[in-house]
Formats: structure tokens, sequence, C-alpha cells
């Protein structure tokens, strides 16, 4: 009898075994999602357009503001970002950003100079802000690096042809008083 049993529990263990039967709970691997823009980080809301009318930017400022922001959060998500053993874990794909848009980002500190002298800013001071603020963002957003990584794989894809179509992982222009204007 006890012959029979052992049989029993071999042929179930095997047919099991076979089958690729891991337990009562399924396994699921998890795909990484394609390169998108879907990496961004909510914003607060803009305040009521009257109440900016004299200080708002049109879409083509926010725009250059925006480049340089995102030039700016990829700088410290690359020095943030870290291996398991202490090393830049984005230092390669910051160095392919870098090389992919030299050209977007030559042309945009010039349009950002531009801007500052129009509007009345100084750049580095603005520059410094965006760095220390996306700086801010580490230690209390536990998606800082996975944001920051699909950012860059999002801007070295075939698909994003210019740094306009590559948003920032964190808008920070709310929060330093960047705003749009009221559509006319």
């Amino acid at each position: 009898m006890i012959g029979k049993l052992v049989q029993a529990t071999v042929l179930v263990t095997a047919g099991l075994a076979i089958s690729g039967f891991s337990g009562c709970t399924p396994k699921t691997v998890a795909r990484k999602p394609p390169p998108a823009p879907d990496y961004m980080a909510p914003s607060p809301p803009s305040p009521p357009a009257a109440a900016t009318r004299a200080t708002c930017y049109n879409e083509a400022d926010l725009s250059t503001l925006r480049v340089r922001m995102l030039q700016q959060e990829m700088s410290v998500v690359t020095l943030q970002c870290q291996t398991a053993g202490g090393s830049r874990a984005f230092d390669s794909q910051y160095g392919g950003f870098l090389q992919k848009y030299s050209g977007d980002l030559s042309a945009n500190a010039r349009a950002l100079n531009e801007l500052s002298r129009k509007r009345r800013f100084n750049v580095d001071v603005v520059v410094t802000e965006f760095a220390n603020r996306t700086a801010q963002k580490a230690p209390v957003d536990p998606q800082f690096c996975s944001r920051g990584l699909r950012a860059l794989e999002w801007a070295l894809d075939p698909k994003a042809t210019s740094l306009a179509m590559v948003p920032p992982p964190y808008d920070l222009g709310p929060d330093m008083n960047f705003h749009p204007c009221a559509p006319k």
C-alpha cells in the first residue's frame, strides 16, 4: 500500500514539474514599458490667469525654460543615481543625451540668454535653482531614479527628434513662478 502511495506521489510531482507548476501564486514577468514621455511627476496647478497676466510666459519662452530645466534635471539624476557598487548608474545614457542634443543645447543656451535679457532674470540663478530643486526631489520621491532613466530613454529614442519633445521629469515652473499665459 505504501509503495503505491509513493508511486502516486512521484507521478504527481513529476507531472507538476513537467507542466511548470510553481505553486499557488502565478509568476508574472514584469515587462519594461517602451520609451515614452510618460514619466512626469505631478506638478502643482498654476494660479488663475488673472493673477499671472503681468508675469506670464508664452509657450515659446516656457519651452526654452523647460529644455534647460530638463538638462539640469538629467545632470542631477546622473549625479544622484548610483549602482549597487556606488558608481553612477546613468553616465553612458547622459553622455548619449549630450551628444544627441548638442545642437539643441547650444541653441537653448542662446535662447535662454535672450529670454533672460527680455524678462530680466539671472540665468545662473535660474539654472542653479533648477538643479537645487531637482536634488531636493531625490530623497522624497521613490521614483526619482526611474523617472530620470525613463526621461533619458525617451530622449535617446529615435522618435524623440528634438529636446522640445522631451518633458522634464519635474515641472519646476509653477514653483518658480514660470506660468503660462492664458489663451487669447
